[in-house]
């Protein structure tokens, strides 16, 4: 499924698809090998992403997620995307504008960690209006749990590999 509207002589903002995701990465052990869930949602249509990395962190996976998940949209769209991870959230919707005004440094000075994965991430969001949810993780959200099994899976193709 392309997550995209139905092309029309309306205005972008007219024709922005509404389009809810949600994200999750983790690590077993953290550091170590990780994975990483999507789940788009359209429409009433929906996709599922998922992929890993041999040597990560948990926070890397979470980040890696919610940018793959920006990413996959093919034009601006409307998204409330929703996460278990309140570096994520607090990153994107806090501190980042601090970061970014510092130089890439955090407030004790030191190079922000993660920020390869950050600057890709407000990359991402730059095209679309994106609304940024946290969601208590097994909490018996559906959705949530979706993407942890999807990360999870990711995780274990990649210690099998």
């Amino acid at each position: 499924m392309a997550v995209v509207t139905d092309s029309d002589s309306q205005s972008d903002d007219q024709t922005r698809a509404v389009v809810d995701i949600w994200t999750d990465g983790g690590c077993k052990p953290n550091p170590g090998p990780g994975g990483w869930g999507v789940l788009l949602r359209c429409k009433g249509k929906e996709r599922e992403l998922s992929g890993g990395e041999e040597a990560t962190t948990n926070n890397r996976m979470e980040l890696t997620a919610a940018a793959e998940a920006l990413e996959a949209l093919t034009r601006p769209c409307t998204v409330s995307l929703y996460t278990d991870s309140e570096y994520v959230r607090n990153g994107i919707t806090r501190w980042h504008t601090g970061w970014v005004r510092r130089n890439w440094r955090n407030a004790a000075g030191d190079p922000v960690a993660n920020m390869d994965l950050w600057r890709r991430l407000l990359d991402a969001a730059k095209r679309h209006e994106v609304s940024w949810h946290w969601v208590k993780g097994h909490s018996g959200v559906p959705e949530n749990e979706r993407v942890d099994e999807l990360a999870t899976q990711a995780r274990i193709r990649i210690e099998q590999a």
